[in-house]
């Protein structure tokens, strides 16, 4: 069936044979009808798939450290390095899920393959756990930990998790991609609808996490191991039956080959040319014809900035010499939108260093603030808190202010604009979520100061030696999870949006190698400020007894270098161009990561 383009006095008209123009295709490879294919149908599957894959990925990560000790009999610090050393490896393998999917596979393709490796995984760790190590049986609990292992069946288990890690990881960072892809930013409607999918998106995931964290992680804290596995091993199951189920609604991107191989050719070729006499303007530079262009990609368009890059598309007198013969070297002359790759790619950097150190907030509710809490009053009558627990409240306000931001702070920012925008830009959201995340540094550091002042001191070894209730963590839990909104969400919206067609998963794959270096950072921040302030054999700032530190004083200093962030971000921002792509809805350079569609 022929698809048509309908466009009529500014609008488009839906047309049970318009193609969408984002250059987007069905399952067999022709060009995506808008009436058939993708919009909410594709992307609520994709939601419900993200929500179960996390809700299976979490009930194994949230309660790992404590079956490598109760199971595994390992120690503490050991048990930690380990589950540090496989979250670290989830995040690396994103790029390799990002790569191949842009490169070869293309992101429907990447996310079924990964996400088998990743049901394979849960299926041998539910095996190998119920078969060979929950051994005697029932054992797994804090009162009844369980017996040595043979070395095969421990090996069994890291190629489980591992195999888990792989799944998960190559999986995360192109599903969020492939949902967006559902949606043409061509069209008014639809692309408005894109942009709420990411917070959407983000919503599914801490749903799913809630569950996980909850109800998997009580049974599984209480010793029934084989149940929580095998309840996420069929939640992975169902994730991936409802996302093969539809591949017939689907739209796709082609992939657009080895990015890397791309970037290499720029650089060689515009080192090549570094002494060349260069024109004023784009106009004179190499730009390759569709007709020869390899894929259906949008077109990205000339910008200023880095204009060293753009001798790599200098057509020089030699190259003139090849073109006649029908010859040309991609390795000594690139198209205009080749160096427009690298040049976004560049631009992205100091945008995504920024989002570094607010990972190394975001990281804090995991740890330092489950510490905090086990130091406080945690009991209600006769009802204890778990202090880990508390994180639903994070998940609480993530929910929340994901309707404040879509359904009131966005259209009251558009009104007070007076134009058809979507409401604040991807940029202002990071910023706004930055500033939040100095808040809850704040709240924190101010809940221990007084969690200190009701610390009592005839019992500093106590636990919960604090009579301040835990539940004065609550505001500090909700700027977190309003940060998330504002930070993460934009993340990933100014990522897709501004990276080139053929990069969309490395994209996301930037946001979640952002998580991970935050987390190194984290590491590396607290193993400094420890060596410092333990000096002169003081306590020092987090000792393990917190009544005898100054975990107020880290928590200040987290604020401090948020603010230094806030600042640099600021900058960055300003600075900072739009990806121009050709279409009928193109960005100005002064739009700064707002596209108005």
């Amino acid at each position: 069936m022929a698809c048509l383009e309908v466009y009529k006095e500014g609008k488009f008209k839906e047309d049970e044979d318009a193609c969408t123009l984002d250059g987007t295709v069905d399952m067999h490879g022709q060009p995506a009808i808008r009436a058939k294919s993708g919009r909410w149908v594709a992307g609520i599957i994709i939601l419900v798939n993200q929500g179960l894959a996390t809700l299976a990925f979490f009930g194994v990560g949230v309660n790992l450290v404590l079956y490598l000790t109760r199971v595994l009999q390992q120690d503490n610090a050991t048990a930690a390095n380990n589950v540090s050393k496989w979250t670290g490896t989830v995040y690396i393998f994103s790029l390799v899920g990002a790569f191949l999917s842009d490169s070869y596979w293309g992101r429907f393709k990447t996310c079924a393959i990964f996400q088998l490796i990743f049901v394979t995984g849960l299926i041998s760790l539910s095996l190998s756990s119920q078969l060979f190590l929950l051994k005697p049986q029932g054992c797994g609990s804090q009162e009844d930990p369980c017996g040595t292992h043979s070395k095969l069946h421990v090996w069994l288990f890291y190629l489980s998790i591992y195999l888990i890690a792989l799944g998960n990881g190559g999986y995360q960072p192109n599903i969020a991609t492939f949902g967006a892809d559902q949606f043409d930013e061509e069209d008014n409607k639809e692309g408005y609808s894109k942009v709420a999918f990411f917070s959407y998106f983000y919503l599914a995931m801490n749903l799913g996490s809630l569950f996980s964290n909850t109800i998997l992680g009580y049974f599984e804290d209480e010793g029934v191991w084989a149940i929580g596995f095998w309840a996420s091993t069929a939640s992975a199951f169902a994730a991936l039956v409802l996302f093969l189920g539809g591949t017939a609604r689907y739209r796709h991107f082609k992939p657009n080959g080895n990015p890397l191989s791309r970037f290499c050719q720029v650089l060689v070729a515009a080192v090549k040319k570094c002494r060349a006499e260069m024109p004023q303007g784009g106009d004179d530079l190499y730009d390759e014809a569709k007709k020869e262009s390899s894929n259906s990609n949008r077109k990205i368009l000339y910008t200023h900035g880095f204009k060293f890059l753009d001798r790599a598309a200098y057509i020089s007198s030699r190259d003139l010499d090849h073109q006649k013969q029908g010859i040309r070297s991609p390795w000594r002359l690139c198209p205009i939108s080749q160096v427009e790759e690298v040049k976004c790619i560049l631009r992205l950097l100091p945008i995504w260093l920024c989002t570094i150190l607010y990972s190394v907030v975001f990281t804090q509710m995991a740890s330092l603030f489950v510490e905090q809490g086990a130091a406080m009053k945690t009991t209600v009558s006769n009802f204890k808190i778990p202090p880990a627990s508390m994180s639903s409240f994070d998940i609480l306000s993530v929910a929340v202010f994901i309707f404040f931001s879509r359904r009131i702070l966005d259209p009251v920012v558009a009104r007070i604009r007076k134009s058809d925008a979507k409401g604040l830009t991807e940029l202002q959201r990071m910023g706004i979520g930055l500033v939040i995340a100095v808040l809850a540094m704040l709240s924190a550091g101010i809940v221990e100061c007084y969690r200190l002042k009701y610390a009592d001191k005839e019992c500093p070894h106590c636990e919960g030696s604090s009579s301040l209730s835990i539940f004065w963590q609550i505001p500090q839990y909700a700027c977190i999870g309003a940060s998330e909104v504002f930070m993460y969400v934009g993340q990933l919206e100014f990522f897709n949006a501004q990276t080139p067609d053929g990069l969309k998963s490395f994209g996301s794959a930037l946001c979640m190698t952002s998580i991970s270096l935050g987390n190194y950072f984290s590491s590396f921040l607290v193993s400094v400020v420890m060596k410092i302030s333990t000096a002169d054999d003081m306590p020092g700032w987090i000792p393990g007894n917190l009544n005898k530190g100054h975990l107020d004083r880290f928590y200040f200093l987290l604020a401090v270098l948020t603010s230094i962030d806030l600042i640099v971000y600021i900058a960055s921002a300003k600075w900072y161009k739009s990806i121009k792509l050709e279409g009928r809805f193109e960005a100005t350079d002064d739009e700064q990561g707002n596209f108005k569609v």
